[in-house]
């Protein structure tokens, strides 16, 4: 066939003038777009050439010139109307053919040929300026600039030629040329401003640009908003990242800063703005409303992304249309292929009508496919808008609840108008339910839309039927609603159970080494269970809702359908054709989205109204008086403070500063008597504070604090010593009178003169670093950060060794961070490790020593620490320390013996001020109370005494902290390697492993759960899935069917008259079939999801119910070296993800994957051809989920790990508001939370984005199918389809775009949740002791043991096969009723000994007998059950007292008594309320120490055996309690066999036999009376240490 570019040869005559042929126009419009290619490929391939030797240009280069989106979007709607003029160049040219008036088969290259190279023109320019743009050189834009008015100048000649021979907008040639003059004269324009703004060319001075400044830091790596258009549509930037998390994890460090729009504090200032600017002058304290500060804020970006919505939505429209089209001209071009047709020609060219090109199925093919990336482009720009808005308006509410936290009244805090929980739930909840709102509110506004456009359409389609179908989902709408309210409140309620299960399974973790040895785990385990069970009813409605939930989804479009059609055949007596009947299907597909989504949005709606309102009415709260009198000028000094944080230096405390204290401001209120103005730090006068009510606390207080002097307060409990500190730090209301603070004094330096200038200065900044706008406090209950020991002391103070190693010996801390595994780089704090309540004050008293403030507020340092430690701290800290360092100290205290050491004494009582003065003056002036504390001292003298004979609670302190890691490390000597290992895979941080770990699905997990949950259920589930996909195929291929054999018979009808009687039966038996078949469908659905859920729920409670027995018949090893932490995390995080987010997470996965499959299957039998354009897709999908799953998985650890810290930093600030406000340093607080939320929320994004480059991907790749679809059934005409079949295959193909994303999102999901099987999973494998033993219970006598005789014989111990033996070859014999005391140093294998009684270490050599039996040999529940122990840590469950004493409730209730009245505890109990059933809080809380060991002791009386192990029983009881209880052994116990192993020697001075151990052997062994005589004896050394 003949190529020629005008067709045939007097195509090319001239003589009507150049212009009037319509070829030489073509010709000429050939002209720009070769000297565009001509000129700008050179540049490019030597830009190229030269940029690859270069390194890839740093994105700091990323420039935009002016107009950058227009010309995008300019050039990318040039291409598509070349993409239209080509195909009308080519169908134009194929119908030119078939007239025949021509040679045959010349082509008409004149007709397209323009087009296309238009098209690669176009494609180049857009190539060519991303280059410029890239290395900024705008100088070479000028080329552009020509080529943009050539082909202006071009096209306008061929429309004003056009018009001139009558070519009109009817022909499509017309309007194609048309909007190309359109363009190009804009992208001219476009053009032109450029050169306006940089004037780069005709101007004498270039303007010189700079990147934004995001983009000099190097640090922020998300690009979204300044990569090109292209690239932000299609998260191209994103593509490294996510590649490259396939070879390593992505870490913090790799998603680095955010841009500084997207900051947290950029977006606080805006909404604070907007939220300010409501206060009207004439109104200031009407509350401004939140809703309209969020919209005056954020409101331009939802307005976008709104738009962007509806253009998707009704983009949406066109595959329903497209697919009717093609499935209707398909049918006309068969038939039509022979038929004549006419053609307008005009100068030699020929035109088509405008309405002539649609009905092209080729064409519309290509139209759906572009219809659908556009739709989908905009759809997921919509998205992103909408998150990223979400995200900026979470970063801004975090930071307005911050402020607003740092100046709550202290008073909302304390009486409970605002709560601790409050304020954690205004930030984990209140502000992600807003975020989410604002995710999904655009679809309040966009469905409605949409629902309405498709009912019209459907109308349009089938006429009043499709409004039946539609009403059918618009009715049962308002059901999902209800569901969704429904599992609302479900979720809650098994919230509180599941919480009150976790506090049940917290005890028993904490006490179950008492558990154990008192043979009770299965009653606590069983009290679990019951909780357990109450949480699963919830879980089970819960279930049930979901799965109504999801089959309501299923099933509704199938009955819309079957509603429709059904009607349709009995309005209409006829069947719709297959292009009516298919887009209908499509479009029912469309309509139920929304549907089903509306209820979660208007859930979401009605929530965020609640969020609203009590963050309303918390921005609303009491804030803190305005506290002018401390400031002085505070502005001034805020800067100071600012410019100081990094600068200030530790005092430099060789040179004495002289203060001169004239000059500071006087008090308002009355002229001072010379003699006050001395020297006052601190002054109040006439002071009534309150707190809140307006009963006011403190009542006419008139003090002074001396500067430079040691002020103490004294008075009873609760007489308002605390709330006078608080007083005067400005937290308290004051009603009447003020505070004054003397401001820093101005300093004369006494120079010597060998000190050189440089010093001077630096001392100069000392001073104004010391400023008093700070004040180092100290509270009574301690406060920590969760931050390592070191950051807790310096408190964002410069570090200085020697400073910090005084202060650390000052509060003799050294011995208790020697113990901590990474000394004072140990994270302490609530995430941390746990410290005792005197090592947390030490912390605290530390901090405020180490702080260069010049007043020192001590709250009470000496509660919680034993005698030597507070002498320790009153000596070297605070009179040494503060006092050297002339820092005005006040302190409260009740150690009255402290008083001597004060320079000023403050007493109070029932707040008022009672005297203040020096020590001499109260002595002299108010004598009865100077004796009433003389005797108060005496008292206290003795107390000493009897403090220094019993060993301090501090060494005791140390010991049990001690004793936490002693057995963790222990383990890690030995099994070193074994144990990184183990922590490695438990944390997936091996590096090694990456490349293979990585992109593999835990399969065997899976099939770990599924089974977990019964085979039969797997099963139904898997078996209904596929049954149910099947009827769903089915029906669809029923309805094809029908509706081709309709088109097929009115064929027929014309040529056959006699079939017209036969032709209503199949019809309705056609009916009958496709009722039967979607009432099945219906049914399925209903089974499937049901089964589903259910399968989950059973899974779910068998995974618990065999973690909770093994964890509790675990070996106590494994709690010693498993931390508690990480057992919790098991039953609450884990199990929470097992019950409620694996089953929807799987039935969502299926669903989607069976969806995908059986498209693919349905298209892949009507058109095979399709399979060829199928492998290529396939390959890209494969890698897709690949790279992203990996990739999701890791940016989903990042936002779970960052989120924590975020929280932890919201309810530590609120713990510690008023040592933060008297620190001042509320300004370092506030940049540390503004870090977090900006780490959190990077982490956020970047998951949110890498969802939206998931999703382009997918869609792109669906929208794919759809083209590969359509072409193939377009290509397989020749054999002969049925239409009916073609509508069927692209309906399908449409569905595939809508799941392919799911099914990825659910596996990244699924393998992230999978997790939490594997974790439980890996607590499965653990060891049960063995209960059985090998003698039968009933062969054990119903006594035993009768008379306590104990023979030990050749016994050796360990912990762990791995492990060294802790006893070696002991052998001792303990007669009948024997006292028995053991001793020994810490770590001798003294309470090894005793738990080895119980069998509850290995015992692998020798043997103990008792009474005769072997207890290796009893099963040990009753060998447990049998003895009795009081163990040295005191452990009570809560619950009553009865329980407590006797939890199997076998006892009567006078046993009880008694065992009550031998400790000594029967009047308290009695006075309580309740008596035996009074309540005791979790952990016994509500008891002393001491009185809880006495518990313990009762509790073993209760079970009166003959053996008793006491395991140094009396550590944490006084000497006199001590002493009644050593008296109740003797003589309660005096039948009976009792073994005392004991850490203070002199208690078993009195026992029947002593045994010394050492290193797990036997030492010493005989009466104390013969050990004391051999003096230089072990025995006899230890009990003189301990007189």
């Amino acid at each position: 066939m003949a190529l020629s570019f005008c067709g045939n040869d007097d195509a090319y005559g001239v003589e009507n003038g150049t212009l009037n042929n319509g070829c030489f126009v073509d010709a000429l419009n050939l002209v720009p777009h070769v000297f565009l290619l001509f000129i700008t490929f050179p540049i490019l391939f030597i830009g190229w050439g030269s940029q690859s030797s270069k390194v890839q240009i740093h994105h700091n280069t990323w420039l935009h010139f002016p107009g950058h989106n227009l010309r995008w979007i300019l050039t990318f709607s040039l291409l598509f109307v070349h993409v239209c003029e080509f195909a009308e160049g080519i169908v134009s040219n194929k119908s030119v053919e078939t007239t025949g008036r021509w040679t045959m088969g010349t082509n008409h290259l004149h007709l397209y040929m323009p087009a296309f190279m238009g098209f690669v023109a176009a494609t180049t320019s857009v190539v060519y300026y991303h280059n410029i743009e890239t290395s900024n050189f705008p100088k070479l834009l000028l080329v552009l600039f020509i080529y943009w008015v050539l082909a202006f100048i071009t096209k306008s000649i061929k429309l004003w030629k056009y018009a001139e021979f009558d070519v009109g907008p009817q022909h499509l040639r017309f309007c194609i040329t048309g909007l190309l003059v359109l363009l190009y004269g804009l992208l001219m324009s476009v053009e032109i401003n450029v050169i306006r703004v940089r004037r780069y060319v005709f101007f004498a001075n270039p303007q010189k640009v700079k990147p934004p400044e995001d983009l000099q830091d190097l640090g922020v790596r998300f690009l979204q908003p300044f990569v090109n258009l292209l690239s932000k549509a299609t998260y191209w930037w994103m593509n490294p990242l996510i590649m490259g998390a396939h070879k390593r994890p992505i870490e913090l460090k790799k998603i680095g800063k955010l841009p500084i729009a997207m900051r947290a504090l950029t977006n606080y200032l805006r909404l604070k703005d907007a939220y300010e600017d409501q206060r009207t002058p004439e109104d200031p304290n009407r509350a401004p409303s939140i809703w309209r500060s969020m919209y005056r804020a954020f409101g331009r970006p939802i307005l976008l992304s709104s738009t962007f919505r509806y253009l998707a939505d009704l983009l949406g429209f066109a595959g329903p249309l497209c697919i009717s089209g093609i499935v209707k001209f398909l049918k006309v071009e068969e038939r039509n292929a022979t038929s004549d047709k006419t053609m307008d020609t005009y100068f030699g060219v020929h035109f088509m009508s405008s309405t002539k090109l649609l009905q092209n199925t080729s064409v519309l093919a290509v139209l759906l496919f572009l219809a659908l990336i556009l739709q989908r482009t905009f759809l997921q720009a919509s998205y992103y808008v909408t998150i990223e808005t979400g995200i900026n308006l979470r970063g801004a509410l975090l930071a307005m609840i911050y402020n607003k936290m740092l100046r709550l009244s202290t008073s909302n805090m304390s009486m409970g108008e605002m709560t601790l929980g409050q304020i954690n739930n205004l930030v984990a909840i209140e502000t992600n339910q807003l975020m989410w709102f604002l995710f999904l509110c655009p679809n309040l506004w966009a469905m409605p839309v949409q629902i309405v456009m498709g009912v019209i359409l459907l109308y349009y389609l089938l006429g009043l039927s499709a409004l039946v179908g539609a009403s059918v989902i618009v009715l049962l709408a308002p059901i999902q609603y209800l569901i969704a309210t429904k599992l609302a409140d479900t979720q809650k309620s098994s919230l509180e159970h599941s919480t009150d299960r976790l506090k049940k399974t917290t005890e028993i973790l904490k006490g179950i080494k008492l558990l154990k040895l008192y043979a009770w785990e299965n009653i606590f385990c069983d009290s679990v269970e019951e909780t357990r069970g109450k949480e699963l009813t919830c879980l089970r409605t819960f279930a049930l809702y979901t799965s109504m939930s999801i089959f309501m989804n299923a099933a509704i479009p199938i009955a819309a359908v079957l509603a429709t059609f059904a009607m349709h055949h009995f309005i209409n007596k006829s069947v719709p054709s297959p292009s009516e009947a298919f887009a209908a299907l499509a479009l029912f597909h469309i309509l139920v989205t929304p549907l089903f989504l509306l209820s979660t949005v208007v859930r979401f709606a009605v929530k965020a109204l609640v969020s609203v309102q009590k963050l309303g009415e918390f921005l609303q709260s009491d804030e803190i008086g305005d506290d002018s009198w401390r400031n002085g000028d505070m502005s001034v000094f805020l800067e100071a403070g600012k410019k100081h944080l990094g600068a200030t230096k530790a005092i430099n405390r060789k040179q004495p500063m002289r203060y001169q204290m004239d000059n500071y401001e006087q008090p308002t209120r009355r002229p001072m008597r010379p003699s006050e103005t001395e020297d006052v730090a601190v002054k109040v006068s006439n002071g009534f504070f309150t707190w809140g009510s307006n009963l006011s606390t403190l009542s006419d207080i008139n003090i002074r604090i001396p500067t430079g002097q040691l002020t103490m307060i004294v008075g009873q409990v609760g007489c308002g010593k605390s709330s006078l500190l608080l007083a005067m730090l400005g937290e308290m209301q004051a009603i009447d009178g003020r505070v004054h603070w003397s401001k820093p004094p101005e300093c004369e330096m006494v120079h010597e003169a060998n000190i050189s200038w440089s010093k001077a200065e630096e001392s100069d900044e000392d001073i104004r670093s010391k400023n008093r706008y700070s004040v180092a406090y100290a509270t009574q209950k301690s406060w920590l950060l969760n931050a390592t020991v070191e950051d807790n002391i310096t408190f964002g103070s410069p570090f200085s060794k020697q400073r910090y190693k005084e202060v650390i010996d000052a509060c003799s801390l050294q011995p208790d961070i020697d113990l901590l595994p990474f000394g004072d780089q140990t994270e302490i704090g609530e995430r941390g490790i746990n410290l005792s309540g005197g090592q947390r004050q030490r912390i605290c008293v530390a901090r405020a020593l180490y702080q260069n403030t010049n007043i020192v507020f001590l709250d009470d340092p000496f509660s919680a620490l034993d005698i030597h430690l507070s002498d320790h701290l009153m000596q070297e800290g605070i009179l040494k320390f503060l006092q050297d360092d002339k820092r005005t100290v006040v302190m409260v205290t009740h150690k009255l013996q402290y008083l001597i050491h004060a320079d000023w004494i403050i007493a109070m009582k029932d707040g008022s001020i009672l005297r203040e003065g020096t020590l001499k003056d109260i002595q002299t002036h108010d004598v009865e109370l100077y004796d009433h504390w003389k005797t108060l001292m005496n008292r206290h003298d003795q107390e000493l005494e009897k403090d220094i004979q019993q060993d301090s609670q501090t060494t005791l302190e140390r010991k049990t902290l001690r004793r936490a890691f002693y057995s963790r490390e222990a383990k890690s000597q030995v099994d070193d390697e074994d144990e990184e290992e183990e922590v490695e895979e438990e944390d997936d941080d091996n590096m090694s492993m990456t490349t293979n770990r990585r992109s593999k699905i835990p399969w065997k997990v899976c099939w770990c759960y599924m089974s977990s949950g019964g085979f039969f259920m797997v099963f139904l589930m898997v078996s209904s899935k596929l049954l149910k996909h099947s009827v769903i195929v089915a029906i669809d291929y029923w309805l094809a069917l029908w509706t081709s054999s309709q088109t097929n018979q009115s064929l027929t009808n014309a040529t056959l008259p006699t079939r017209s009687a036969e032709e209503a039966e199949p019809d309705s038996y056609f009916l009958l079939v496709f009722i039967i078949l979607c009432a099945a469908g219906i049914t399925l659905c209903l089974i499937t999801s049901l089964t589903v859920e259910f399968l989950g729920l059973s899974a779910a409670t068998n995974l618990h119910h065999n973690l909770l027995n093994k964890i509790i018949h675990a070996p106590i090893r494994f709690f010693d070296v498993t931390p508690l932490g990480q057992i919790l995390n098991r039953f609450s995080a884990d199990t929470n993800i097992i019950d409620q987010h694996i089953p929807p997470t799987l039935e969502s996965l299926t669903r989607s994957t069976l969806l995908c499959l059986s498209a693919i299957g349905v298209i892949s039998s009507i058109t095979p051809i399709f399979l060829i354009a199928l492998i290529p897709l396939g390959i890209a999908f494969y890698f897709i989920q690949k790279y992203f799953r990996v990739a999701s998985k890791d940016l989903q650890d990042l936002d779970d790990s960052t989120q924590l810290p975020l929280l932890c930093h919201f309810s530590e600030t609120a713990e510690g508001l008023t040592t933060i406000r008297a620190f001042r340093h509320e300004a370092r607080f506030k940049q540390r939370m503004l870090e977090l939320t900006d780490t959190n929320n990077t982490a956020y994004l970047f998951l949110s984005a890498a969802n939206r480059w998931l999703e382009v991907r997918t869609d792109y790749l669906g929208a794919v199918i759809v083209l590969a679809a359509a072409g193939a059934s377009i290509w397989s005409l020749e054999y002969s389809l049925r239409s009916g079949m073609v509508g069927l295959g692209l309906t399908y193909a449409l569905t595939v775009t809508n799941y392919l994303n799911w099914v990825v999102r659910n596996l990244a999901d699924l393998e992230v949740q999978m997790s939490a099987v594997k974790k439980v999973n890996s607590f499965l494998s653990t060891e049960s002791e063995n209960y059985e033993g090998s003698m039968d219970a009933s062969q054990v006598p119903e006594n035993w043991p009768q008379d306590g005789e104990i023979k030990i014989q050749d016994l050796c111990v360990r912990y762990d096969p791995m492990l060294k033996p802790v006893l070696k070859h002991v052998n001792a014999y303990i007669s009948p009723g024997q006292k028995v005391g053991i001793c020994g140093r810490t770590g001798s294998g003294k309470s090894s000994l005793s738990l080895a009684f119980f069998n509850m270490v290995d015992i692998f050599e020798g043997r103990i007998v008792i009474d005769g039996i072997d207890i290796c040999k009893l099963p040990l529940q009753t060998l447990r059950s049998r003895l009795s122990i009081i163990l040295q840590d005191p452990v009570l469950f809560s619950g009553s007292i009865r329980f407590n004493l006797d939890p199997e409730r076998t006892c009567t209730d006078d046993r009880l008594w008694e065992a009550l009245e031998i400790a000594q505890l029967k009047n308290m109990v009695k006075a309580l309320p309740g008596g035996l059933d009074a309540v005791v809080t979790e952990g016994g809380e509500n008891f002393s120490v001491g009185q809880r060991q006495l518990f313990c002791l009762a509790r073993a009386f209760v079970r009166k055996s003959s053996i008793l192990i006491m395991d140094e029983a009396t550590a944490s009881i006084d000497m006199a309690t001590e002493n009644i209880l050593q008296k109740v052994v003797m003589t309660a116990f005096a039948d009976r066999t009792v073994v005392t192993i004991a850490h203070r020697v002199h208690t078993i001075l009195t026992a029947d036999l002593v045994i010394v151990m050492k290193r797990g052997n036997i030492l010493e062994y005989d009466k104390p009376e013969t050990l004391l005589e051999q003096e230089d004896g072990m025995f006899a050394s230890f009990v003189k240490a301990d007189m």
